[in-house]
């Protein structure tokens, strides 16, 4: 039996899920369904429909995060172990190095995907998200990055110990930082720093 288009070359749909390509290949159908629907429902409750926007720019930024964490972690800092999907599935070289040098180098990954992120996260809330001018741009700017770096630096503590002392995987401890993350700064975002 000859493969689909859209199959892609990967040891994880190459495995005993058969359903994983289509699968693959209608979730453009179900984000359009989805978004449908949020739009019905955010004519009736306006707060849901900001929330999805908000997580429709935070799913960009975290691909923006990540996207940058593992250029990092796969080229100079080198902080994905042996037996990470990311290794084991998309092929990413790997480093045989303590938990501890690990740990350190997801840090750094993690503090350079942020800056980027943050800055992408900032403009795009600004226009499409929440009512920028309780604060001028630079102290709005000011704040978001704080409450940012307020989120991500417990979050990232959290999942760094993780990673030291309980030998979680990297990307565990990533997809952890990045949940933790998304709802502090939603609230704090929404309540504190622009005008609703």
């Amino acid at each position: 039996m000859s493969k689909p288009f859209f199959w892609y070359n990967s040891p994880m749909l190459e495995t005993s899920r058969p359903w994983i390509a289509p699968a693959l290949a209608l979730l453009p159908l179900v984000g359009c369904i989805g978004l449908l629907a949020v739009v019905v429902v955010g004519e009736r409750l306006p707060w849901f429909f900001q929330f999805v926007k908000y997580g429709t720019n935070g799913v960009i930024a975290t691909y923006v995060q990540t996207g940058t964490f593992y250029l990092l972690g796969a080229t100079c800092l080198l902080c994905l172990g042996p037996d990470d999907w990311a290794v084991k599935y998309l092929g990413l070289p790997s480093a045989e190095v303590s938990d501890g040098v690990r740990a350190v180098r997801f840090a750094a990954a993690t503090a350079v995907g942020f800056i980027v992120a943050n800055v992408v996260c900032w403009l795009m809330n600004r226009w499409c998200v929440f009512t920028p001018g309780k604060f001028r741009w630079y102290v709005e700017f000011a704040l978001f990055f704080a409450a940012s770096t307020t989120a991500t630096v417990i979050a990232l503590g959290f999942s760094a110990a993780l990673i030291r002392f309980a030998g979680l995987m990297t990307t565990v401890a990533l997809a952890i930082e990045v949940v933790v993350s998304f709802l502090v700064n939603f609230f704090v975002r929404k309540f504190f720093i622009f005008k609703g």
